[in-house]
């Protein structure tokens, strides 16, 4: 990528001229950040509104993860990064490609399964915690056994 990056900046400053070339990166590293800046401040309202509304926010969580791509992206000089940040700042194309990372990350079908369980010994019931998958949702809990007299 550097080496792809660096041949098109080169060809670039050849036809425009190497001032314009570093004043384009400049300003499209400035633009970016300024972009990511407000793009995330209003993927953080969204995320807590979700949050106080008692929903889990993962939708937002992960825009602001591309968020955090795109502007990683865009602050690194060259067009083919600057690109893709940019097309990362729209909202649609960074659905679609969440959607389609998604569908590669989850495509083989497989629930992560992890449960862990211990003995609380001051007042000696026992806790577990786990994650499930019901009909490909996963359901986070934490519960605790009643003590047998109470059963």
């Amino acid at each position: 990528m550097p080496i792809l990056e660096i041949s098109l900046l080169i060809r670039v400053a050849g036809h425009i001229g190497i001032l314009n070339t570093a004043a384009f990166a400049l300003f499209t590293a400035v633009l970016g950040a300024y972009l990511v800046k407000q793009q995330g401040i209003a993927t953080l309202a969204k995320l807590q509104q979700e949050a106080n509304a008692g929903r889990v926010p993962a939708r937002q969580i992960v825009e602001g993860v591309a968020l955090l791509i795109a502007g990683a992206v865009l602050l690194t000089p060259g067009f083919i990064t600057d690109a893709i940040g940019f097309a990362l700042l729209i909202p649609p194309v960074r659905m679609a490609l969440i959607n389609v990372v998604a569908q590669k990350v989850f495509a083989n079908g497989q629930v992560v399964y992890s449960y862990t369980s211990y003995q609380d010994t001051t007042n000696q019931d026992t806790r577990q915690q786990g994650s499930r998958s019901v009909n490909g949702t996963v359901i986070d809990g934490e519960y605790t056994d009643a003590p047998d007299e109470e059963k």
